[in-house]
């Protein structure tokens, strides 16, 4: 887990209005999110984890226990069940709502926090560098 904690920077993003659109997200929301560049910070206090979501746009910050389900209202205006957990170096988070399933799966790869974002057939890559 401690590979993760730092301040990482958005470099690369594949398919990411694909998978906007697919979560239902309208034209101008995707626009926004296309030309976004966040930074993550990610820290663990103990048992607690926080991953922050900074930018122009809109900013998060969600706080959890690995393996132990939580509410959690995204950027986009819905509100999933959560649960995260780490698995064989990989950061897995999976939100629940209405039905739909997506997991974003978080990975260090040559230095790099690499978000693979799966919901349905749609598959989105975000690269992240780690800030100084």
């Amino acid at each position: 887990m401690e590979a993760f904690v730092g301040t990482w920077r958005l470099v690369d993003s594949e398919n990411y209005d694909s998978y906007m659109r697919e979560l239902g997200m309208n034209f101008a929301t995707r626009q926004l999110g296309n030309v976004t560049k966040p930074t993550t910070v990610i820290k663990v206090d103990g048992d607690q984890v926080t991953l922050q979501s900074f930018s122009t746009y809109r900013s998060t910050e969600i706080t959890f226990i690995l393996d132990k389900p939580f509410d959690e209202h995204t950027t986009d205006n819905r509100n999933c069940k959560t649960v995260v957990t780490f698995e064989g170096e990989k950061l897995i988070q999976i939100q629940k709502w209405d039905g739909k399933q997506t997991t974003l799966v978080r990975e260090i790869r040559d230095g790099k926090l690499i978000l693979t974002l799966t919901l349905n057939d749609v598959v989105s890559v975000r690269t992240y560098e780690r800030e100084a």
